[in-house]
Order: structure tokens, then sequence, then C-alpha cells
């Protein structure tokens, strides 16, 4: 392996944040798609301003009232639906090629990290519901440094974790902001592009890009 770790953000990259509201999107409503995205860009809304403010906040908690905003936003067809999403986003659905992905990294002799947003119980519950704990050295949460992504101090956790450069890290990640994030550190990073989005942050590339952990296979 060129690389000695692999890191993973988790929420877009691993686990699949919209599979909440798909499960219920029948008591959502018409808007559930709408309704979904909105929470998604709240939720990350809020760990931004968290951070810039210094007035840290459990991430659980930031995605509890994201979700309350889309609701107030988009209110459901069943009022009593709020409780089942969060339930449901505690256990996301991980993308059909994640565990083959893993498994194939780890055979080639890689250590393999989430390097994630969430609190560590919301972590936990979704490693396991996916059954990819035994593929991860690590599962590592900005719950230790209280602060989000893009702080540096974040991406130190994997090199501090590893006792490993940044050059030894290949960090992948779904969301665009927190590829430039890693670049800005020293990652190499791959960006997961699986909705085609346009490029943003043009002075911080990744160093490639892919429409799914699939992609990987070719770069390792």
């Amino acid at each position: 392996m060129p690389f000695k770790v692999f890191a993973f953000d988790a929420y877009g990259t691993l686990f699949d944040v919209h599979a909440a509201v798909r499960r219920h999107a029948d008591a959502v409503g018409p808007d559930a798609a709408k309704m979904s995205d909105l929470w998604r860009a709240k939720q990350l809304e809020y760990t931004w301003v968290r951070t810039l403010m210094g007035a840290h906040r459990d991430f659980w908690a930031l995605t509890t009232e994201a979700l309350d905003f889309a609701l107030a936003r988009f209110p459901p067809a069943d009022p009593g639906v709020r409780a089942r999403l969060l339930d449901a986003y505690h256990a996301l659905e991980a993308y059909a090629e994640v565990p083959s992905v893993l498994k194939t990294l780890k055979a080639g002799g890689a250590q393999l990290a989430i390097l994630s947003n969430g609190s560590r119980d919301m972590l936990a519950a979704a490693v396991a519901s996916a059954k990819i704990g035994p593929a991860l050295d690590a599962v590592i949460s900005i719950d230790d440094v209280g602060v989000y992504k893009t702080d540096r101090r974040v991406y130190g956790m994997v090199t501090d974790r590893f006792g490993v450069n940044p050059s030894d890290v290949s960090f992948q990640s779904s969301n665009r902001w927190d590829v430039a994030g890693a670049t800005a550190f020293g990652f190499r990073t791959v960006w997961v592009n699986r909705t085609g989005q346009p490029d943003e942050y043009g002075d911080l590339p990744p160093a490639a890009v892919v429409d799914s952990l699939s992609g990987l296979a070719g770069l390792v």
C-alpha cells in the first residue's frame, strides 16, 4: 500500500445521510427529499457556526436541532415521525460498496479509520449497524478535541493516533469542504462525488475524484 492509513469521513461517505428520511418518506410527506437536504445542510451549518463561536455543542444535539428546523420548514404528514427519524439516524445504512472496499484495503495491509464530526455514541451505533467494526483500526470522533471540521486539530487526530505524517494518510470524503480542509492539512485526498456536484475550493484540489468508494481500487 502506498499509504499507511486510509481515513474515511463517516456521514455521506460511508453512511447514507438520507437513508433515515427515505425509510419514513411516506410519513414525512411529499417534501421528504427537500426536508432531508435541509436537515443535512443545517446540521453542517450548525457545526461551522459553533466552531467559529468557540461554543461547542454535541453533534447529536445539533443533529436534533437541525431536524427540528427542517420539520418546521416542511411540516410532516405524520407529526409523530420525529422520533422515528432520530432512531433511524442512529442506524444509517452504509453504501453498498463499503464493506468490500474496507475488506480489500485491510487485506492489503493498510490501517483504516473513521474521522468524523459524529459523537462517539453515534459512530458506535452506525458502525455496529453496518457491521464494519472488524475492518476498522480506529473510530475517531471530534469529541476528543471539541471542535468540528475543518479545524486542523481534527485532522491531526489521525496523525497522532497512528504516529504517521500527513503524507502517509489517504483521506476520503464525500464533502468537498472536508476534502479542502484535509488537503490543506497535508493528506492525500479523494473526493467521493456521489451526486456529480461541481468542483469548488479550486486552490485546494483533491488528488482524485471518484463517484463511489469502489473507485479507490484504481488509486492504491
